[in-house]
C-alpha cells in the first residue's frame, strides 16, 4: 500500500504502545481486541484463525477467540461459536494461537457455559441453570435447577477447558459473567437465582460460585497463562438487573485482585455493541469508569473506539489501561499499526452500522460495510491493506462515485491502473451520500471520506464530478476497460417482498420513494394529512424515514406486512431500540398489514393473516419496498456490443446497486471483488472448509 501521506510518528501516542504486564504475560501494547463472534467458530477454524491473525499482523497487541463452549451442556448450534468440549477442539484452536503468536500478540480464549441461555439443540443435553427456568432462546425448552454435585461437576468442567485451552497455546483465559448469557452471571442475578443454599439468597452466596472458578482457573494455569475476567457492570434495566453503582461495583471490589486482568462493559449484547444510531464513541465510559479506582489490576473496556486522540484520553485519565475494541478492530485489523507509523488519516474508521454483527446472527462468516476483506482472508485470500500490483496495468473508466464505484476505483489504483472517475452528480457517495444525512446515520459518511482520500493520494487517479456519460461518449474515449456502478433507484409501484407485481391502484401524486425524501427532504410531501410510510423492504431505512418526517411535526403512520417494525433490524441489535423510539415519537404503527387500495385522502390495509380490511387516513404515501438497477447505461451498451472492439475496449462490467441492489457492505465487496480479479483468467474458486473427509 502506498504511504503517500505517511508523517513521523505522532509522540502523543506513545502511551498507546507501552507494554502492559497481564499476570505472568505481557501484551506488548495497549490494543485489545476483546472477545468477538465471527460466525466462523469451530466450524470454519481456518477461516477463523486467518481473521484473528491479521488482527494480530495489523498490531493488536492482544487478540481473542470469541464465547467458547465447555461441554455439551452449553451448545449453541446453529450458531458458529468456538467450541472446547473435549481434546478433539484443541488443534482447531491451536491454529488460531499460533496465527496469534506469529506476530507477537498475545492470544486469550473466552471460555463459557451459557447455561439457560441455550436450548442445546444438537447436544440434546438439558440445559442447567441457577434456578429452574424457562430458556432465553424461544425453544420449548426448560432449565432445571443445578444440584450442588452439578455444580461441583460444572466446576471441573471449567478447569478441564483451561488446562486444554493452555495445551493449545493461550496465554489469557477468561472467566466470563457478562451479556445475560452465561451461567456464571446467571448465579449473579437475583432474577435468574431464587437459590437458598449457599450458592444463593446474599450477595456473598452469589458470588461464591464466580469466586470459586476464578481462583480454580488461577490454581489450574495461573503459572504461565493470565486469568481474565468479562464483567458486565451494568444492564441498563436499572433495579432489575447489574448497575455500576450497585451490585456490579460490590462485585469488582469483593474480586478487585484475583484475577489478573478485568475486562468490563455493559449487558446485554444489544447495549454492548449500540449501533452509531443510537450511541456515540465512549458510550461506555460513564459506566465502566469506577473500576480502576477499586482493583490495581489492569483493566480493559470498549466503546467504538476509533479516534487515537480519544484513546490516548482514556488512558491518560486513568479509565482504562486497554483500548478494547471488536468492531473498529474488523474494521480495520491494522489501525494501531497505521497511529504507530503516523497514517491516522488512513485509518478505516467503524461506521457502526453492525453489518458485521449480522453474521454471527444469521450463523455465517460475517462482513463488514467498510473493509470487505472481513470473512475472505483464508477463503479468497484477500488483506486489507495488501492487493498484488497488476504485471499489465490498464486505463478503467469507473462510471458512478457511489461505494461501489469509489471502492472500484480505490483498489483498481492501488494496483496501479490508471483509473477516471466518473460521477454525474454534484458529490461523491452516492446512496452513502444520501443515507448518512438521515437522522443517527451520520457516521456512514466514513465509507466515502475513507475512500476518497485514498484516492486524492494517487497520481494515477483522476475524479470527474458533474460527469454524465452516454454510451456514446463512453465509445469515444477508447478507454479498454469500463465499470458500471450507477446504483439503484427505489421503485414506486409497490413491488417488494410482499406484492410481487405492481398494484395498479396506486395514484402516483400520492406517492414519494426513498430516494424523493432523501434528495427533497419532506419538502416532498405536497398534500395533507398523514403520511403513511409502507416498509416492505423491513431493514432500517423506512423506520429512519419515519423519524426524519416525524421530526419535522408532520403525522406519520406506519405500515408494514412484518409483526414488528424493521424486523431484519433484529440481527444488527437495532430493532426494539428502533421500535421504542417510534413509540416515543408519537408514532401509529400498523403492523401484519398490507396495503390493498387508496384514494386521495386515504389508505386501505389488509391484514396479512385474517384478510380483513381498514380504511386509515392518508395524505402522502411513501413506498420503502424494493430497488431496481439504474441499467440504462448498460442497456445502451449491450446494444452496441459490435462497436466495442473498434473503439479499443476489452471488458465492461457492472458491480454494485446496477447489477443487483443490496447492503452498502455488498456494493463494496463488489469493487473490491472486481480489483482483486483483474487479471485472472478465471475468478478463482472460493475455498471451503466443510468437505467431507470421507
Amino acid at each position: 500500500m502506498h504511504h503517500d501521506n505517511k508523517s513521523p510518528k505522532d509522540s502523543r501516542y506513545d502511551v498507546l504502545f507501552e507494554p502492559v504486564p497481564i499476570g505472568p504475560v505481557t501484551a506488548p501494547n495497549r490494543f485489545y481486541q476483546v472477545p468477538h463472534c465471527t460466525g466462523m467458530g469451530y466450524r470454519y477454524p481456518r477461516t477463523e484463525a486467518r481473521l484473528r491473525g491479521m488482527k494480530a499482523e495489523g498490531g493488536w497487541g492482544v487478540v481473542s477467540t470469541q464465547e467458547t463452549e465447555i461441554h455439551a451442556t452449553s451448545d449453541l448450534t446453529p450458531a458458529n461459536e468456538g467450541r472446547l468440549w473435549d481434546e478433539r477442539d484443541i488443534p482447531a484452536l491451536k491454529l488460531m494461537t499460533e496465527a496469534v503468536h506469529e506476530h507477537g500478540s498475545l492470544a486469550a480464549i473466552q471460555l463459557v457455559h451459557n447455561g439457560m441461555h441455550t436450548a442445546n439443540r444438537f447436544s440434546r443435553e438439558v440445559p442447567m441453570a441457577p434456578s429452574a427456568a424457562i430458556v432465553d432462546q424461544n425453544d420449548p425448552v426448560q432449565a432445571r435447577e443445578m444440584s450442588l454435585a452439578d455444580i461441583k461437576l460444572f466446576k471441573q468442567w471449567h478447569i478441564d477447558a483451561a488446562l486444554r485451552a493452555k495445551r493449545a497455546g493461550f496465554d489469557i483465559i477468561y472467566v466470563y459473567a457478562g451479556h445475560d448469557m452465561t451461567l456464571l452471571q446467571h448465579f449473579l442475578l437475583q432474577r435468574h437465582n431464587h437459590r437458598s443454599d449457599q450458592y444463593g439468597g446474599s450477595l456473598t452466596n452469589r458470588l461464591r460460585l464466580f469466586q470459586e472458578v476464578i481462583a480454580d482457573t488461577r490454581d489450574a494455569v495461573g503459572d504461565s497463562c493470565a486469568v481474565a475476567v468479562r464483567l458486565a457492570v451494568d444492564e441498563l434495566m436499572g433495579d432489575e438487573g447489574l448497575e455500576h453503582d450497585g451490585e456490579a461495583r460490590d462485585i469488582i471490589e469483593a474480586l478487585a485482585e484475583e484475577p489478573d486482568l478485568w475486562d468490563v462493559n455493559l449487558s446485554n449484547w444489544s447495549n454492548d455493541s449500540q449501533s452509531s444510531r443510537f450511541s456515540e464513541e465512549g458510550y461506555q465510559e460513564q459506566y465502566t469508569a469506577f473500576v480502576k479506582t477499586v482493583t490495581t489490576k489492569p483493566v480493559v473496556g470498549v466503546g467504538r473506539y476509533t479516534s487515537p486522540d480519544s484513546m490516548v484520553r482514556v488512558v491518560n485519565k486513568g479509565i482504562l489501561d486497554f483500548i478494547g475494541a471488536a468492531r473498529p478492530s474488523i474494521a480495520d485489523p491494522f489501525l494501531p499499526k497505521k497511529i504507530e507509523e503516523g497514517r491516522t488519516d488512513d485509518i478505516r474508521e467503524c461506521i457502526g452500522c453492525n453489518i458485521c454483527i449480522t453474521g454471527d446472527n444469521t450463523n455465517v462468516p460475517m462482513r463488514c460495510t467498510q473493509n470487505p476483506s472481513v470473512g475472505e482472508e483464508w477463503r479468497r485470500g484477500w488483506h486489507p491493506e495488501h492487493i498484488e500490483s497488476l504485471k499489465k496495468p490498464e486505463q478503467y473508466l469507473v462510471i458512478g462515485g457511489g461505494p461501489a464505484g469509489l471502492e472500484a476505483a480505490r483498489a483498481l489504483s492501488q494496483r496501479g491502473a490508471d483509473v477516471v472517475l466518473a460521477e454525474a452528480g454534484s458529490q461523491w457517495g452516492g446512496r452513502v451520500s444520501l443515507e448518512s444525512s438521515l437522522p443517527g446515520l451520520g457516521a456512514w459518511s466514513r465509507v466515502r471520506d475513507w475512500r476518497l482520500h485514498q484516492l486524492q493520494q494517487r497520481p494515477n487517479a483522476q475524479l470527474y464530478l458533474h460527469s454524465e456519460l452516454s454510451a456514446e461518449d463512453v465509445l469515444s474515449y477508447e478507454i479498454p476497460n469500463v465499470v458500471l456502478a450507477t446504483g439503484s433507484s427505489w421503485r414506486r409501484d409497490g413491488v417488494g417482498r410482499a406484492n410481487r407485481r405492481p398494484l395498479s391502484f396506486l395514484n402516483n401524486g400520492n406517492v414519494v420513494t426513498p430516494d424523493d425524501l432523501m434528495r427533497d427532504g419532506v419538502s416532498c410531501i405536497q398534500n395533507n394529512g398523514p403520511v403513511v410510510v409502507f416498509d416492505d423492504d423491513r431493514f432500517y431505512l423506512a423506520s429512519v424515514l419515519v423519524e426524519l418526517i416525524a421530526n419535522a411535526g408532520i403525522e406519520v403512520v406506519y405500515v408494514s406486512p412484518s409483526p414488528i417494525v424493521a424486523a431484519w433490524s433484529e440481527h444488527t441489535l437495532e430493532q426494539d431500540r428502533i421500535q421504542k423510539r417510534l413509540i416515543e415519537l408519537g408514532v401509529k404503527l400498523v403492523l401484519s398489514h398490507n396495503i390493498s387500495n387508496m384514494d386521495d385522502d386515504s389508505l386501505t390495509v389488509k391484514c396479512v393473516y385474517a384478510g380483513s380490511e381498514t380504511k386509515i387516513p392518508m395524505g402522502t404515501l411513501a413506498l420503502v419496498t424494493a430497488r431496481l438497477p439504474n441499467d440504462s447505461l448498460w442497456q445502451e451498451l449491450s446494444a452496441v456490443e459490435s462497436q466495442w472492439q473498434a473503439a479499443g475496449i476489452k471488458t465492461i462490467e457492472r458491480i454494485g446497486d446496477c447489477f443487483a441492489p443490496g447492503l452498502i457492505a455488498t456494493a463494496v465487496q463488489s469493487g473490491f471483488a472486481l480489483a482483486q480479479n483483474v487479471g485472472l483468467e478465471s475468478v478463482p474458486i472460493v475455498r471451503r472448509e466443510d468437505y467431507s473427509s470421507l
